[in-house]
């Protein structure tokens, strides 16, 4: 009885080493995966592109909303690919074997976030660069405060990700689930129309998206030299809420696909 105790107590704390572990193994999983590789990493960019020379003739449209779309196309492509690759792992048995080890979930959580989130980072700081240096996206403030907005909404992305793929039995299933999660707030967030003119309730429903504070925090630096106080207050909503939804993701993983 003490000893089950005692293994319940030291996987139920988070540990360096099993976080750490458990990102490496993915990291390596992906590495034998360039379809995704090719996905997370290139098709924000790609998307980037595209939108540049849609407004060939509009340069100033394209400075309008390609700072929104520098933040949600990673948080769109993050959300898809996190969400069907850790439904592949329970289907197949590999979460239920490894959560038979001495490993938490939170320990589980905590090393997908760390794995997808050092892609993340070469994501969010290839289409930042692109955006910037490549295709003229003209900005008042730092480019590198984009890049923080962009990785905090690719992290955000992984968090829900993680979170929904708990409540789908099949890839086709975690697929749905992006019309439920991203289109509304994809709607809701400030980008085809400031939210301030939208119905009142539904500007209150914006109020709580996440996407919507990821988007004031890109405008802020499309429009302000320095740092504002809004701008730290979105990215420290849109960081709060990663954190919040990583929680909720280890509270509602479950070992297997019933």
């Amino acid at each position: 009885m003490s000893t089950t105790t005692s293994t319940r107590t030291s996987t139920s704390a988070l540990s360096a080493a099993r976080t750490t572990a458990t990102a490496t193994r993915v990291l390596r999983q992906l590495r034998h995966d360039p379809r995704t590789i090719a996905m997370m990493i290139l098709i924000p960019c790609v998307m980037l592109v595209l939108l540049r020379y849609v407004f060939d003739g509009s340069p100033r449209t394209f400075d309008g909303t390609g700072a929104s779309l520098l933040g949600i196309f990673p948080l769109i492509t993050m959300f898809l690919v996190t969400s069907i690759a850790t439904l592949r792992e329970r289907t197949s048995g590999t979460l239920e074997r490894l959560l038979a080890m001495p490993l938490g979930k939170g320990d589980l959580i905590a090393g997908y976030a760390l794995a997808f989130g050092a892609v993340a980072i070469v994501q969010s700081v290839l289409a930042t660069g692109l955006a910037v240096w490549f295709l003229g996206l003209d900005v008042t403030g730092s480019p590198w405060l984009l890049l923080l907005v962009a990785l905090l909404d690719a992290l955000l992305g992984t968090a829900l990700g993680l979170f929904v793929s708990a409540f789908a039995a099949s890839e086709f299933q975690a697929v749905q689930f992006m019309p439920a999660v991203i289109f509304p707030q994809l709607l809701l967030c400030g980008l085809f129309t400031p939210r301030s003119n939208m119905h009142p309730v539904l500007e209150a429903i914006s109020d709580v998206l996440p996407m919507s504070y990821a988007v004031d925090g890109m405008n802020e630096v499309l429009k302000h030299t320095d740092m504002t106080a809004t701008f730290v207050r979105d990215t420290l909503i849109v960081a709060g809420c990663a954190l919040l939804v990583l929680g909720l993701g280890a509270a509602t993983l479950r070992r297997r696909t019933e």
